[in-house]
């Protein structure tokens, strides 16, 4: 059986639903179960009702990847749109900054909290402190027992598209180079784990041993080294046939070592949609092939948007998921515009 015709039986089987199926070849779908918001459904909710006199607490793990910094602009912007007060906490990437500025959090006893991002066994203690102490806390990209909602792209579904893109884009067969250091994010971890789960349908895909550990900071310098030197390990050309990211800095600096090494037989693949990742994925001539792109804004804003939903009295469910563009060399123009850069 062809790589296509596995992907057909898996779905015969059950293994692999038709949304993704369709996400790896374009568009993810928002879908809606019990529980579950869709963007749809968060369009068609009428008015958001009014922050007026409340004050929003803003933490993010760090502000240095466009994904991170595209949120929290929109979550700030979103605040004040409604006529609330946001405050803004920026960590830095320092876990014990963050740590501290969710104590202090607590403290000020702001209306609401939303915390963006985070390694949850690090910070969920913290979370469960701020819920402790009445404050309604919200999250972004950090599904906790301790908030009210979750805003998020479908990562179950950007795991396994993405890995369904890789595997259709090598014909099924070959060695994949993994980063894989952040493992305590859950969004990484889902993103992963979607990997292993349709690579095991896939006998000939082989995620080469050791995996890589992607590093903050220097993340595009460290993937560039850390690349180069499993491109040397393994020079001769189709004994290396992707390499995947959790997110798509490190994609960006196995992108260029694989480029400067004359290598472009070796694809790559991560997640985020980075403009200049987006822009690599264009290039015909680079070997960016896909990038599952988010859309940070919109979830920032969906976000506050709950928040304001339930400080108003309103029901908000308690996972809010955006969709997605699956962008490779067929789309990467398209996208472009819909994600509004270039």
């Amino acid at each position: 059986m062809d790589h296509g015709g596995k992907l057909l039986e898996l779905k015969r089987r059950g293994l692999l639903g038709a949304s993704a199926l369709a996400a790896a070849a374009g568009m993810f779908s928002a879908r809606s179960p019990f529980g579950i918001s869709s963007a749809a459904a968060q369009e068609s909710a009428g008015d958001v009702p009014s922050l007026q006199g409340k004050t929003i607490a803003i933490s993010i793990v760090g502000t240095d990847h466009h994904w991170d910094l595209e949120a929290y602009k929109a979550q700030i912007a979103e605040v004040e749109r409604l006529g609330g007060t946001a405050v803004g906490l920026d960590a830095g990437r320092n876990d014990t900054k963050l740590v501290a500025q969710l104590q202090t959090v607590i403290g000020q006893k702001p209306d609401a909290v939303v915390q963006t991002l985070g390694t949850l066994s690090v910070i969920d203690p913290w979370l469960k402190k701020i819920k402790d102490a009445g404050i309604p806390l919200f999250t972004v990209d950090l599904p906790s027992s301790n908030t009210i909602n979750n805003t998020t792209s479908d990562n179950f579904l950007i795991g396994s598209s993405l890995a369904l893109q890789l595997v259709s884009d090598i014909g099924a067969k070959g060695n994949v180079v993994v980063f894989n250091g952040f493992y305590g994010v859950p969004v990484c971890a889902i993103r992963y784990d979607q990997l292993r789960a349709v690579l095991k349908y896939f006998p000939d895909v082989k995620i080469l041993e050791p995996e890589l550990r992607d590093v903050i900071p220097n993340t595009v310098q460290d993937a560039y080294t850390q690349i180069t030197a499993v491109l040397n390990k393994y020079p001769e050309k189709g004994s290396i046939a992707a390499v995947w990211s959790a997110w798509d800095v490190p994609q960006l600096g196995a992108t260029q070592a694989i480029a400067a090494a004359g290598r472009n037989e070796v694809r790559t693949y991560g997640v985020d949609g980075s403009p200049e990742v987006v822009e690599l994925v264009k290039d015909p001539e680079s070997p960016a092939a896909a990038v599952a792109a988010q859309q940070p804004a919109a979830i920032g804003k969906a976000a506050i948007q709950n928040v304001a939903r339930h400080l108003a009295g309103q029901p908000v469910p308690g996972f809010t998921f955006l969709p997605s563009i699956m962008v490779n060399k067929q789309n990467a123009a398209e996208a472009q515009k819909q994600l509004g850069q270039g």
